[in-house]
C-alpha cells in the first residue's frame, strides 16, 4: 500500500504543470523626433518592424519570457522618422514536467503567443498617445519563427563541424 502511494506521488511529480505567474512591461520607449513638423504633412507611413524573443530560467521551474517589438515608422516620401516605438513585454511562467526540446519549444513559441497580444495593445496605446493612427500589428506565427530559428541553429552547427 505504501509503495502504491509512493508511485502515485512520483507520477504527480512528473505531471505537466504550466501557469502564468505575471505579465509585465520590462522596457518601453516612444520617440517622435520630428514632431511637430511630422504632423504638418500627410501621413504616409512606411513601417519597419523587428521582433525578437528571449527566455531564461529565473528560479526552480520559473522562467521569464520576453517578446521585444520595435517598430520604426517613416514618412514614405521623405524617409524622415515619424515615430519609433519599442516594447519589451515579459511574463513569468511556472513550468514543470517538461524538459529538453519540449521545454524549449514551450518557451520559444507557446509563451510568446501568450505575450504578444499584450505587446500589441501596449504599442497601439503608445502610438495613439503620440497622436498617430493606431499601428495595427498583424498576429505573429511564433511557431514558424521558432522552427526557422531551430533550422538556422542546425545549419550553423553543420557548418562548424
Amino acid at each position: 500500500m505504501a509503495e502504491d502511494n509512493n508511485q502515485a506521488a512520483q507520477g504527480q511529480e512528473q505531471e505537466l504543470q504550466f501557469s502564468l505567474q505575471r505579465i509585465y512591461v520590462k522596457d518601453i520607449s516612444f520617440e517622435s523626433p520630428n514632431a511637430p513638423a511630422v504632423f504638418q504633412q500627410p501621413f504616409k507611413p512606411k513601417v519597419g518592424l523587428d521582433l525578437n524573443t528571449t527566455h531564461e530560467a529565473v528560479g526552480e521551474n520559473l522562467y521569464e519570457v520576453v517578446v521585444k517589438v520595435t517598430a520604426q515608422v517613416s514618412h514614405a516620401d521623405s524617409g524622415s522618422t515619424s515615430f519609433l516605438v519599442e516594447v519589451e513585454q515579459a511574463g513569468l511562467f511556472r513550468i514543470a514536467g517538461l524538459e529538453g526540446d519540449q521545454l524549449d519549444h514551450t518557451l520559444g513559441a507557446f509563451c510568446p503567443n501568450v505575450l504578444f497580444p499584450y505587446a500589441r495593445e501596449c504599442i497601439d496605446s503608445l502610438v495613439n498617445r503620440g497622436s498617430f493612427p493606431p499601428l495595427m500589428l498583424a498576429p505573429v506565427n511564433f511557431e514558424a519563427m521558432y522552427a526557422q530559428k531551430k533550422q538556422r541553429e542546425a545549419q550553423g552547427s553543420e557548418t562548424t563541424q
